[in-house]
Formats: structure tokens, sequence, C-alpha cells
């Protein structure tokens, strides 16, 4: 069960991560490309290339690593920066049930009107 009680934060390791990684080649993983802090209050989520298996690292009072398997499913998990790095808590929990994480809106934007 994931300790979320005092995380601020989610970040997405985009696209594919080795997840032979341990938490010391993890953390190295946040600190040089993420360019974040490792001790910060989050989780920082990673995905493998069959998108089956989720690695999740958090520090509270030591460091945590979550593993996760899916047996039959695969994640939707975003390959782009431009997809997704920053997400809530909620929508990692609609992530980790098989949902896609989205930043950009399905709906179109509101454009104003000109009234004459």
């Amino acid at each position: 069960m994931l300790n979320i009680d005092k995380v601020d934060k989610v970040y997405l390791a985009c696209g594919v991560t080795d997840l032979r990684k341990n938490i010391d080649g993890l953390s190295m993983i946040v600190q040089t490309e993420f360019k974040l802090d490792p001790f910060e209050k989050a989780l920082f989520v990673f995905c493998n290339r069959q998108m089956n298996k989720l690695k999740i690292l958090h520090f509270d009072d030591g460091f945590w690593l979550y593993y996760h398997r899916l047996e039959r499913n695969k994640f939707r998990w975003p390959m782009s920066k431009e997809e997704a790095l920053k997400v809530s808590i909620e929508e990692l929990r609609w992530l980790l049930k098989g949902y896609e994480v989205r930043t950009i809106s399905k709906f179109k934007p509101v454009k104003e009107r000109n009234h004459f």
C-alpha cells in the first residue's frame, strides 16, 4: 500500500525506464534527468518497455521502492514530456487502474464571441 499521506507531488518518468535499477539508480535519474531532489515529498514513477511494470520511488524517513506488475493488461503510459510529467495523486490512481493520463484537455477551449 502506498504511504502517500505526506506526498505533495507525483512525477512520471515519461517513456521507458530500465527497471533493473534500484533505489540509487532511480535516484540518479531523478537528479540528472528531472533536475529534482529525490528527498522531496513526492512520488517518482517509472515504467518498463512492455508497460506492464511500475516502480515508484518515495522518501519518507528513508527510501521506499514500490513495485507493481500487471498480469494481463498494460499501463497507458505517457511517452513524451508534453503528455505528462507532473500529475496529481488522483491521476496516479487512474493510471494504476488502467486509465490514460492526459495533461491536455479533450474539450475545445471556449472562444470569446464578439458582440456587435
